[in-house]
């Protein structure tokens, strides 16, 4: 979908059915279900706030992530997740060492303008997005020209792999929604880099 250079557009791959649909929703049901979701404080405008989503950090001991002024410490990987942080692994040459799940529970739960982009990630990180449950609308922005817009559709299953200068030059969200939706688990991987 580009290739990462300033006048092209993010270095995106978007895998429809990585995840087939059986595991995926066995998946998201174990998830919900497994995992200590918990409401993250997020700092905007120099004021705290609730997030507008749970979340749960995972990962190796010392992969700890400092997000919006907050630090993080990583719960244990629950054995649902071994076998895709494996096959991650295999597939992208990449060894995640974490995870940051986000329980959407209906449309007026989202994520705002953002990047990818603490330290501890690196200069070029691979971001690996799969997503589970009610299909979402993925959107993002070009840092320097917000009139540069991408938008997709992440059903359950979706991987997207997003790449190279993507979190220096691009800006994503996943805004609410006024449709009905059901609720949706978005598990992105990453590499945490020591300091």
């Amino acid at each position: 979908m580009g290739s990462g250079d300033p006048g092209d557009g993010p270095d995106l791959q978007l895998l429809p059915g990585w995840l087939a649909p059986g595991p995926a929703e066995a998946l998201m049901q174990a998830l919900r279900q497994a995992l200590p979701w918990q409401v993250h404080r997020v700092r905007m405008f120099g004021r705290e706030f609730d997030s507008p989503r749970r979340s749960c950090w995972i990962g190796d001991a010392g992969a700890s992530y400092r997000y919006s002024g907050m630090l993080h410490a990583p719960h244990p990987w629950p054995p649902a997740l071994a076998p895709l942080r494996q096959r991650l692994a295999d597939e992208t040459g990449t060894s995640f060492n974490s995870v940051l799940a986000n329980i959407y529970r209906d449309g007026r739960d989202r994520m705002g303008w953002h990047s990818d982009d603490e330290p501890e990630l690196g200069a070029r990180p691979l971001i690996a997005s799969l997503s589970l449950g009610a299909t979402r609308r993925f959107l993002l922005r070009h840092r320097a020209d917000h009139r540069r817009r991408l938008a997709l559709e992440l059903p359950a299953g979706s991987l997207l792999l997003m790449r190279g200068q993507t979190q220096a030059q691009w800006q994503h969200a996943l805004p609410a929604t006024v449709r009905p939706v059901g609720p949706r688990i978005n598990l992105t991987f990453r590499r945490i880099v020591p300091r």
